[in-house]
């Protein structure tokens, strides 16, 4: 009996050493200027938006980063400016390809641990295995096929080209989870600014006060 119940803890004890193992993720710097975030948004909808949706952000909003409306417009089609970015693919084929619908992205660089680096880890953790099979070394529950082809890509060259494409993904989603970042850092700073002249002030007007007191 004492021998069973060894054996079980010992089992035990091995399943959550593999249940606790994390896969590594590799640091990135976001580049979070504007042209960064703009190729992001291309790279984007060349590669993720035939599944994946962004409901809170607008075409608007991308017509806001600085693109023409006309360029917009190949990618809203039939939706309104004021629409959400919608995936392509409808629910019904999303579920008949993957056996459940593709997250939304949105907030996915603030919803996963490890943020920037969990996304941009997972463009690059896939790979080929020995019997032709595609998979993904940070997700192995993936559904999703290859979006930028890193498993079948073996010169250096080309590698760095979908590292960088990857990145600048990494850069439209870490905007899009809070487009309105630097918006609040610029009004955080005048607010500041005025608080800082605003005491000013009142401490040379304190001092004139008292000194008459005196």
């Amino acid at each position: 009996m004492k021998k069973h119940l060894l054996t079980l803890a010992l089992c035990c004890v091995t399943s959550l050493s593999f249940a606790n193992e994390e896969v590594k993720l590799e640091k990135i710097q976001v580049d979070t200027s504007n042209p960064a975030v703009k190729r992001g948004v291309e790279a984007f909808m060349d590669s993720c938006h035939s599944c994946h949706t962004l409901k809170y952000i607008k075409y608007q909003d991308l017509v806001g980063l600085g693109f023409d409306k006309a360029k917009v417009k190949e990618w809203q089609g039939d939706w309104t400016l004021d629409a959400p970015v919608m995936g392509m693919m409808p629910d019904d084929g999303a579920m008949a390809a993957f056996g459940k619908l593709p997250p939304e992205l949105s907030l996915m660089a603030r919803a996963r641990d490890g943020g920037n680096n969990y996304l941009y880890s997972y463009l690059m953790a896939y790979y080929t295995g020995a019997d032709g099979v595609t998979g993904n070394h940070v997700f192995p529950a993936s559904k999703m096929p290859d979006p930028l082809g890193i498993s079948s890509a073996t010169e250096p060259a080309q590698r760095a080209e979908i590292a960088a494409k990857a990145k600048d993904i990494v850069s439209f989603l870490n905007w899009a989870a809070d487009p309105h970042e630097l918006e609040r850092y610029k009004l955080g700073t005048y607010i500041l600014g005025y608080l800082f002249v605003l005491t000013s002030l009142l401490f040379v007007m304190k001092k004139r006060i008292w000194a008459r007191l005196n």
